[in-house]
Parts: C-alpha cells; sequence; structure tokens
C-alpha cells in the first residue's frame, strides 16, 4: 500500500483557518448572506441546504453541500435534511460530470477534528471530480498544490447546472 503524504492539510487543520476568528460560523454566515453568492461561490440553495464552492480546494470543482442548519453530526440532523443533502449530492455529480468530464468522484464527510474536518461544528459534504493520474509530483515532492482554475471561472462553469 502507498501512502500519500499532505503535510499542508495538518498546519490548515490546526490553525482553524477553516473556522473564524470569531465565534461565528463560515457557513452559518454565508447561509445569512444571499446578496452575496456570487462573492461567496453559493451556486444553489435549496429549502434545507446550499452547495458552495470550497475556497480551499484539493480540486477544480471541490463543492461542498451544506445544511442551513448548524450541526456536527448527520444523525444530529432531520431526515428531510439528510435526504435533500443527498438528493443536492447527486445534482452535484451530475453537474461535474457534464462540465468536467472526470473518470471517478469523491464523495465524504468528515464529521468530528480527529477526522479531519476543517470545520467541525457544522457538517458538509464534500463532493470532487477526479481522474486517473491527478495527483501529481507537485502535491506530493513539492508540497503544492496545483490547481488549474480559478474559484471564478469554476463558479461560472457550473452556475448554470442549478
Amino acid at each position: 500500500m502507498e501512502t500519500l503524504w499532505s503535510p499542508w492539510r495538518y498546519e490548515y487543520l490546526t490553525s482553524g483557518a477553516g473556522e473564524k476568528q470569531s465565534n461565528n460560523c463560515v457557513f452559518c454566515d454565508i447561509q445569512k448572506t444571499p446578496e452575496r453568492d456570487a462573492t461567496n461561490f453559493v451556486l444553489h440553495r435549496a429549502g434545507r441546504n446550499f452547495v458552495v464552492l470550497n475556497i480551499y480546494p484539493y480540486i477544480s470543482g471541490h463543492l461542498l453541500i451544506v445544511p442551513y442548519e448548524h450541526a456536527a453530526d448527520l444523525d444530529g440532523i432531520p431526515k428531510e435534511t439528510s435526504d435533500e443533502l443527498m438528493d443536492l449530492t447527486k445534482q452535484c455529480q451530475t453537474a461535474l460530470r457534464e462540465v468536467y468530464q472526470p473518470g471517478g468522484f469523491n464523495i465524504g464527510m468528515n464529521l468530528g477534528r480527529p477526522a479531519g474536518a476543517g470545520i467541525a461544528g457544522h457538517l458538509h459534504v464534500h463532493i470532487m471530480p477526479r481522474w486517473a493520474g491527478d495527483t501529481n509530483f507537485m502535491s506530493t515532492i513539492g508540497n503544492t498544490r496545483v490547481i488549474p482554475e480559478d474559484l471564478t471561472t469554476t463558479y461560472n462553469k457550473l452556475i448554470g447546472h442549478f
């Protein structure tokens, strides 16, 4: 078995970079400002969840599906919210497939800081398009992640799919 090390993630996770310095939750702040959706890269607002670009992406097209309800655990949200969360995850997969034509997807949640959650207090689903061989020497040796497009370009490619 091979191991892919990503030491830059440890600094991000332990620094609190995923959370605002105040007591506010970034996801709760985003949901309260619909007039700033384009600036915040919100692609879609549904009844119980919203879809937003990850501003610290692992790869172009890295999306987050976030419940409006501030809850840390999947079993802490109502069934209607988790049902819509999964429906939006499926919609994101369809949009990403149409726009990026990936060979596969990573879909998941990191619940709790020990599990890798950058924003541990507010659960969210990650979905990322993936291609065979999309990890490269820049990430593994150069300690640098290469993202081939800026967030505004990604946003503009995907916004019409929601």
